[in-house]
C-alpha cells in the first residue's frame, strides 16, 4: 500500500488519524495549518510538533509539495517560475505586477491535448492533471513572489497557464476551494478567472455548480471556419453552442464573463472580423473584450499585426461601444507571456 498525500485529508480525517494514534485533537488543527496557511513543503518545517510526531507522519503520509525549479525575471518586472512537481513533471507559473495589481497566472496540466496552433504548450504532449495541492501550491509560491518583490499580496488569480482547467475539472475547483477558504489564503473568488479554450458541457457544469469565480471564453476568431483552423476544439465546440453555454453559465451564476481575442495579422484583425466579434460580443452578457497582442513561437506561422492595424481594429470596436482593451503582452523577453509557455527554461 502506498503512503497517502496528507493533503488529500480533510481536517476531520486528520482529526480521526490523530484520535487512532492517541494524539490529543488539538495536533490536526496545527498539521492543517502548516499545509494550508503557513505552506510548509516539509513535515520537518513542524516545528512546533515534536520529532517523534513528525516522524510518525512522514511514516504513514506524503508531502509532495511543489518546488520552484528555475526562476526568470523580466524587464518589465514580470517573474516567470519553472516548478517541479514531485515525479519531476515541470509546469510553469507567471507573476504579473502593475501599480494596482499582483496577478497570478497558474497552469492546471502539464501540457495540453487541445494543440491550439498558436500557443506553444499546444505543440506539447497532454502528461497529466495537477492535483489541487498542487495548483494551490503555485498560487502559494506565486504569492510569497509578490511580497517579496513588492511587499503586496496577489490581489488576482488567472488559470491562463498550461492546460486546458475544464479538462482537470475537479482539482481546478477544489483548488479554488483552498484558494478562497479562510483557513487558505482567504481569497475573494470574485478575484479569480479560469480561462477556457471552450468545452461547453463542462462551461454549463459550472453553471450547475453555482461557482463564484469569473470565466473567460478563449475565442480568437469570431466564425466557425476560422477559429476550427487554429483551435480543434472548435470542430466538436462551435460558436453557436458555445454562446449557449456561455449564456447558461450567466443565468446560473450572474459571473463576470469575458472573451480574449489574439490578432493574428492578416487573418482575424479585418473590420469585417471585428464585425463579426461585435456579433458574437452583443449575445452573450459578456463584460469585455481582452484583445491581445500575438507573442510569436518558433512553432507557429504566425504574425502579430501592424500597430496601425491593431489601433484601427480598437477604434472600430469602440465606435460600436463595445468594451475592450488592448492587453500589452508582459514578460515577452522571457516567453512568459500569452502562449509562450512551454518549459523552455
Amino acid at each position: 500500500m502506498g503512503k497517502t498525500n496528507i493533503r488529500h485529508l480533510n481536517l476531520p480525517a486528520l482529526q480521526e488519524y490523530f484520535g487512532s494514534i492517541e494524539e490529543k485533537p488539538f495536533r490536526a488543527k496545527q498539521v492543517y495549518e502548516w499545509l494550508w496557511l503557513k505552506h510548509a513543503t516539509s513535515f520537518a518545517a513542524m516545528t512546533n510538533l515534536s520529532k517523534d510526531l513528525r516522524n510518525k507522519l512522514e511514516e504513514h503520509f506524503t508531502l509532495p509539495a511543489v518546488t520552484v525549479d528555475a526562476t526568470q525575471n523580466s524587464a518589465d518586472g514580470t517573474i516567470k517560475n519553472r516548478f517541479k512537481l514531485h515525479d519531476g513533471h515541470l509546469v510553469e507559473g507567471v507573476l504579473i505586477p502593475t501599480d494596482t495589481r499582483q496577478t497570478a497566472c497558474v497552469s492546471s496540466q502539464v501540457g495540453c491535448s487541445l494543440s491550439c496552433k498558436f500557443c506553444a504548450t499546444g505543440y506539447m504532449d497532454r502528461k497529466r492533471n495537477l492535483d489541487f495541492d498542487e495548483i494551490f501550491d503555485e498560487v502559494a509560491w506565486l504569492n510569497k513572489q509578490a511580497l517579496e518583490s513588492s511587499g503586496k499580496k496577489l490581489t488576482n488569480i488567472v488559470y491562463m497557464g498550461m492546460g486546458e482547467p475544464l479538462l482537470n475539472y475537479r482539482n481546478v475547483l477544489q483548488s479554488i476551494e483552498r484558494i478562497t477558504s479562510p483557513d487558505g489564503l482567504g481569497m475573494s473568488p470574485k478575484r479569480i478567472t479560469v480561462s477556457t479554450a471552450g468545452v461547453s458541457k463542462m462551461i454549463r457544469q459550472l453553471g450547475d455548480d453555482q461557482v463564484k469565480f469569473n470565466l473567460a471564453l478563449s475565442l480568437h476568431a469570431a466564425n466557425d471556419a476560422k477559429r476550427s483552423e487554429i483551435m480543434p476544439i472548435n470542430d466538436t465546440n462551435n460558436l453557436q453552442v458555445l454562446i449557449e453555454a456561455l449564456n447558461y453559465f450567466y443565468k446560473c451564476t450572474q459571473n463576470q464573463i469575458s472573451f480574449e481575442y489574439i490578432l493574428f495579422k492578416d487573418f482575424n484583425d479585418s473590420l469585417k472580423d471585428a464585425d463579426e466579434l461585435i456579433k458574437i460580443y452583443r449575445q452573450v452578457p459578456a463584460d469585455l473584450i481582452n484583445i491581445i497582442e500575438y507573442n510569436p513561437i518558433s512553432h507557429a506561422k504566425f504574425q502579430k499585426p501592424d500597430e496601425e492595424v491593431a489601433d484601427a481594429f480598437m477604434e472600430y470596436l469602440g465606435k460600436h461601444r463595445v468594451n475592450a482593451r488592448l492587453r500589452r503582452s508582459r514578460g515577452k523577453d522571457i516567453d512568459a507571456a500569452c502562449g509562450q509557455l512551454a518549459n523552455k527554461g
